[in-house]
């Protein structure tokens, strides 16, 4: 399936899951509602940055948008051929993500990522209904890092630890391509305990 029509299900069965309208989820989302109906059609090739409004108004990471929707009929594979994991490319900075994991049900994704050189991108990183862990492992290359207020230079063989609860930027200064692999899990909401 093309990628952009994985992205339009997911964003589509997200929505209706969640019993949202077009105009809710661009109020949650900060993305027009003309923009969220060209993507449910697949007839627009969103942005990461859209990407990631969206998958923070719907209370999913941003890979969870390249899934396949589940079928009723089989279970899901807990195999990723190589050849079946999604790749997409952002319009925008020219970045490639591939979704490494499997469609089996897992609190654990992994994806993996080639930054071309020079290139930036910036995630507002909304409050979610969710706690959202993320490491990035440098594989190759050097990015540059900023979570929130904090700076930080990975190279090779580095690997970063952040919660996606504040506005996170990536950026690769050099001339060369970086790759990393990102891990994300994600945590049941925690409740109040009860007293007395």
């Amino acid at each position: 399936m093309d990628v952009n029509a994985r992205i339009a299900q997911r964003v589509r069965a997200l929505r209706d899951d969640r019993g949202f309208s077009l105009e809710a989820l661009a109020e949650r989302s900060g993305v027009s509602r003309s923009n969220i109906s060209l993507i449910e059609r697949g007839q627009s090739s969103p942005t990461a940055v859209v990407l990631d409004k969206l998958s923070a108004a719907l209370g999913v990471t941003l890979a969870s948008l390249f899934e396949e929707a589940p079928t009723k009929t089989a279970a899901p594979s807990p195999l990723a051929r190589a050849a079946d994991q999604p790749v997409w490319k952002d319009p925008s900075s020219g970045y490639l993500r591939r979704n490494l994991s499997p469609p089996a049900q897992s609190p654990l994704q992994l994806v993996e990522v080639s930054f071309p050189a020079r290139q930036r991108v910036a995630y507002e990183s909304a409050s979610r209904n969710k706690e959202i862990h993320q490491q990035v492992w440098m594989l190759e290359g050097v990015m540059e890092l900023t979570v929130g207020d904090a700076h930080w230079r990975l190279e090779a063989g580095d690997c970063l630890t952040m919660r996606l609860d504040r506005p996170i930027v990536f950026r690769n200064p050099t001339r060369r391509l970086a790759r990393y692999l990102v891990a994300l899990v994600t945590l049941p909401p925690t409740f109040p305990r009860r007293q007395g």
